[in-house]
């Protein structure tokens, strides 16, 4: 008998976001498969989970394993991890741009990247100058469905980012005052069920997603 559930490839799966995701995906009984591309394998062992080890320079090396039903792109870095703007711009904007040539070259139907709030391909700040150009270099990639996620700053388990810890407790302060809802911090496991819900039941051939229709899709 030929399965009916459903293939999907991730990339970033070992960050915050991506293991949230990676998670909730293989608990999700319309699930059969999920390819991870990773750099090195540390997600938890599981019969459904195929973790790829990649080169992310060359993926197009790699095309056999990104075929499915739905790719997710959460991958990204910060500036001082990356070390330079150069070296931000090749993880957030070209692994992540390539992976969506293949996957649709490869005519996966549904394409899921994590943005930001603010993107914007024409800003004088970089971060959502970046944001913005890979939004609109995927677009153009003509899948069935886009889908892209603006997510206000995340909650992430377990950071050790000190300024991000702090961002984040300065918003939900000014939040409860009932101020800047739209910048409301959202918790990864959040962000990661309405990813699915959005993925599996595709409407419109691109849609955008911001902090009020990720809250309304729990």
């Amino acid at each position: 008998m030929t399965s009916s559930g459903k293939t999907v490839v991730v990339i970033g799966a070992t960050g915050a976001t991506g293991s949230a995701l990676v998670h909730k995906l293989l608990d999700h009984p319309k699930v059969d498969k999920v390819i991870a591309l990773v750099r090195h394998p540390k997600l938890v062992r599981h019969p459904k989970l195929r973790q790829v080890t990649v080169d992310f320079n060359h993926l197009e090396d790699y095309a056999s394993e990104i075929r499915g039903d739905v790719a997710f792109s959460c991958l990204g870095t910060t500036l001082k991890a990356a070390g330079s703007k150069e070296n931000q711009w090749i993880v957030d904007v070209d692994f992540q741009y390539r992976f969506a040539q293949v996957a649709a070259d490869n005519s996966v139907p549904v394409f899921v990247l994590v943005s930001s709030i603010g993107a914007n391909p024409s800003s004088a700040m970089f971060y959502p100058r970046m944001k913005g150009t890979l939004e609109e270099q995927i677009k153009n990639l003509h899948f069935q469905h886009t889908i892209i996620f603006r997510p206000a700053p995340l909650v992430r388990p377990s950071t050790d980012r000190i300024g991000e810890k702090l961002g984040v407790k300065a918003m939900q302060w000014i939040n409860r005052l009932g101020l800047l809802k739209h910048y409301r911090p959202i918790k990864v496991s959040t962000l990661a069920r309405s990813m699915i819900s959005a993925a599996f039941h595709p409407n419109e051939r691109l849609s955008y997603l911001g902090v009020k229709e990720i809250l309304d899709s729990q």
